[in-house]
């Protein structure tokens, strides 16, 4: 079994992350297909499995917002939202973003050498990399959490899909595959849950109390722009930049 390295965070960056490009062979055609493929093929199994679920008028929306889940600005707090008022269970929607995040978590460990070659994919991976280890050398608990340390960096109003950073952060703090896998899992159900449950919540007052219901609405935006700014000031590089 692979050994998976461990460093500290003031000392990482794309280069460090060796052993997944360290195999002299080239990758064979067909694991190269079943990577590529295989990830997706999750998430089409879900969407199909849907269908016992929702009518497909509302399949029809599901799938679109799985698909707009990955261009941005989209993140949990506009589709979640967007989806429970159109009609999506709000546990669907929480079950779905999170399944969504795993997914891509595990479609960048195994490809992340690939997506190193990406035009743009790849320098944002790298810009990810240093900003995350200056990120982890200013908070070096979550390097010392592990687990629940990445699973916090997915909670973070960051970016859109927290697959993609957090599996970066992730190796880069020593993380295995599973562990990885397990990291993205918690902190995106923990994340989905509060946002599905919360606009549960304020579409069901909107309902019954318009005016109260907007309050609360416009409170809660406040709130998460609030927090928005809060964290992306605490980025490194991100004061020069404001």
């Amino acid at each position: 079994m692979r050994d998976w390295p461990k460093y500290s965070a003031g000392n990482m960056s794309t280069r460090d992350l060796w052993w997944l490009s360290s195999g002299k062979q080239e990758i064979p055609k067909r694991s190269l297909y079943l990577r590529l493929l295989f990830p997706p093929l999750i998430a089409v199994i879900f969407f199909l499995m849907c269908f016992l679920i929702l009518p497909r008028d509302r399949i029809l929306i599901l799938g679109g917002l799985m698909l707009a889940y990955y261009v941005p600005p989209a993140g949990k707090e506009s589709i979640i939202p967007i989806g429970i008022g159109l009609g999506i269970p709000w546990w669907l929607m929480a079950i779905t973003v999170t399944l969504l995040d795993v997914i891509t978590s595990l479609f960048m460990i195994m490809n992340f050498v690939l997506m190193l070659r990406v035009p743009r994919l790849g320098p944002w991976i790298e810009k990810t990399t240093l900003t995350g280890r200056e990120f982890m050398e200013e908070h070096p608990w979550m390097a010392r959490w592990r687990i629940p340390g990445v699973a916090f960096f997915v909670m973070l109003p960051l970016q859109g899909t927290g697959g993609v950073g957090a599996t970066v952060v992730g190796l880069m703090a020593g993380l295995s595959p599973g562990e990885i896998l397990l990291a993205v899992g918690i902190g995106a159900a923990i994340e989905s849950l509060i946002f599905a449950l919360g606009s549960e919540l304020i579409w069901r007052l909107l309902m019954a109390h318009f005016i109260a219901g907007t309050v609360v609405a416009v409170g809660l935006i406040l709130s998460v722009i609030l927090i928005f700014v809060y964290f992306t000031r605490q980025m490194p590089g991100k004061e020069e930049e404001l």
